[in-house]
């Protein structure tokens, strides 16, 4: 069963508690310490991110199913871009409310609950849209893809991160995994210049959190949820692979 909101609006409510479990997170992804509510992108990752997005100071960025907003954020900070971030979980978004109030300057970021697939914004007004290891829960995939090409402005930039399988019948691979064919389908809902790199030292930083997980004392709710995910992930680790999607909506390029 996918999760919904209900389940996220919990998971995402232990994690308020629990600097253990970004700790944990921030050492393995090569993250700055300050830089916490974070997920699995590294901050090489996330530097390559910024630098695809290519948005111009004062522009757009939106950051769809954005979490708790940290890495959005954090682009925003880098670029000088104004940012929009959407998610479905309405604690989610009190949580990056009230991170972007700290690590941004007053009316430079907003957030608001919406899905993949209905963000409720505006469309052909973004220079920018990121997705950071969300992209999968679209039903289907590239139905997200086609409402990130129409939130874009001609010749905007799409960044995203994800997993694909490494074998699509592989009975191990979670079925919303197998659904995600960036190649095939980000052409598809219309983008252009699509390019699609695996990022195995990435997977590998991933194996190191997971293992640092299990060693951890499971001290509260948080750390116990991502022990149990460790667990999952250890257990069928090589039938996936890390990617990192690029791609410009159709029209001019910056």
């Amino acid at each position: 069963m996918m999760p919904d909101a209900a389940y996220f609006d919990q998971w995402y409510g232990d994690m308020v508690a629990s600097p253990a479990r970004d700790a944990i997170i921030i050492r393995a992804m090569g993250l700055p310490p300050e830089l916490q509510d974070v997920g699995t992108l590294t901050g090489p990752g996330l530097a390559e991110v910024t630098e695809e997005l290519r948005l111009p100071a004062g522009g757009l960025l939106l950051d769809v199913a954005c979490g708790r907003g940290a890495y959005g954020i954090e682009v925003a900070r880098r670029t000088g871009a104004r940012l929009i971030g959407v998610d479905f979980s309405a604690v989610a978004v009190e949580q990056a409310r009230s991170i972007g109030a700290r690590r941004l300057p007053a009316g430079r970021a907003e957030f608001r609950v919406g899905t993949l697939l209905a963000t409720g914004l505006p469309g052909g007004a973004a220079d920018g849209l990121m997705c950071v290891d969300a992209v999968q829960f679209g039903e289907p995939p590239v139905a997200a893809l086609r409402e990130f090409a129409r939130l874009l402005k001609p010749g905007g930039r799409l960044a995203l991160t994800c997993w694909e399988a490494v074998d699509p019948a592989d009975d191990r691979v979670p079925p919303r995994i197998k659904a995600v064919h960036l190649q095939r389908d980000l052409p598809e809902a219309g983008f252009t210049d699509v390019r699609v790199h695996e990022r195995p030292v990435w997977r590998e930083a991933e194996r190191v959190m997971w293992e640092a997980a299990l060693a951890a004392p499971g001290s509260d709710p948080a750390v116990r949820s991502l022990q149990a995910e460790g667990r999952r992930s250890l257990e069928t680790f090589d039938s996936l692979r890390r990617v990192f999607a690029t791609a410009t909506a159709p029209g001019p390029e910056r």
